[in-house]
């Protein structure tokens, strides 16, 4: 049988904890158990997904998210009965872009070691420089700024980008630059994304684990190349975009659980992601 480390040197003393405490016998709890179940409540939890319905935002050449209702009501035997049927595009709502997306041979969605998509977790806020400017590029010097106001990101962590372009969901327009669909509606997106520069200073300056945006594409509404999504992803540096609520995190001090739906071989899916905020990060509690 292969081994694996444990715990993964990415997790947070948080998750091991909780991770030690899921391990125990149900019938033994240890005290080391009941500590995490008791301290759990204590943190912040906060969800950074948003849910799929018919208003959620893909790209415009993608068709939507589709709930169809297989079953409901009371059934002949007397019981209640509910059941759904979905389709979905891989890439839209809040997703996760595994690096096979725009590179070959490198992860797949189901691919990912776990590690890389939970543990410590920083937002660099670029609202400021985004207000006004809808094709503004994540540049070094923020980057740069962050780590002199916070310290230099550590190793493995995952970097979450505020633009501010979550107060806009779920208006396409405002979101995206344009309502319209279909091809030619491509050319007309207009929303911040990181800069190529920015990407490769991360992949050869930094040890991330992951990064993600508020917005809908890693690069930004006008690439063409797609270049920032090229660079990360040659690293197998996964992406989550359209990502909910960053302004509800504190620059640092918490923790994230990015797990997407196990597609077999998938360049990405829907994400359900949260993090974890304790009750002493950056005066919260």
């Amino acid at each position: 049988m292969k081994r694996f480390p444990f715990p993964p040197p990415s997790l947070s003393p948080f998750l091991v904890i909780l991770l030690l405490a899921a391990c125990q016998p149900a019938e033994t709890p240890s005290s080391e158990a009941a500590t995490a179940a008791a301290s759990f409540p204590n943190g912040e939890i906060i969800d950074l997904s948003y849910a799929f319905d018919a208003e959620t935002i893909y790209w415009p050449t993608a068709a939507g998210f589709v709930l169809n209702e297989d079953a409901k009501g009371i059934q002949p035997g007397g019981y209640y009965y509910e059941a759904n049927s979905f389709s979905s595009a891989e890439h839209g709502g809040t997703h996760l872009d595994a690096p096979i997306h725009f590179f070959e041979n490198r992860w797949t969605a189901d691919a990912i070691p776990l590690d890389r998509l939970m543990g410590p977790a920083i937002v660099v806020d670029v609202a400021e420089q985004a207000a006004g400017n809808p094709d503004y590029q994540v540049s070094v010097a923020d980057f740069e700024r962050w780590e002199s106001a916070h310290g230099t990101m550590p190793d493995g962590v995952i970097v979450l980008v505020r633009t501010g372009y979550g107060q806009f969901w779920p208006d396409r327009e405002r979101y995206m630059g344009t309502a319209e669909r279909g091809p030619d509606a491509v050319a007309k997106l207009h929303f911040p994304g990181l800069h190529p520069d920015a990407a490769r200073w991360l992949v050869e300056n930094r040890s991330i684990h992951a990064l993600g945006l508020d917005t809908p594409s890693i690069d930004y509404g006008q690439s063409t190349l797609f270049e920032t999504h090229q660079i990360l992803f040659e690293a197998n540096i996964p992406a989550f975009e359209n990502v909910a609520h960053l302004d509800r995190l504190p620059p640092q001090g918490f923790t994230v659980i990015a797990l997407p739906m196990k597609i077999k071989d998938g360049s990405g899916g829907p994400l359900r992601i949260v993090a974890i905020i304790p009750a002493t990060a950056d005066g919260r509690g």
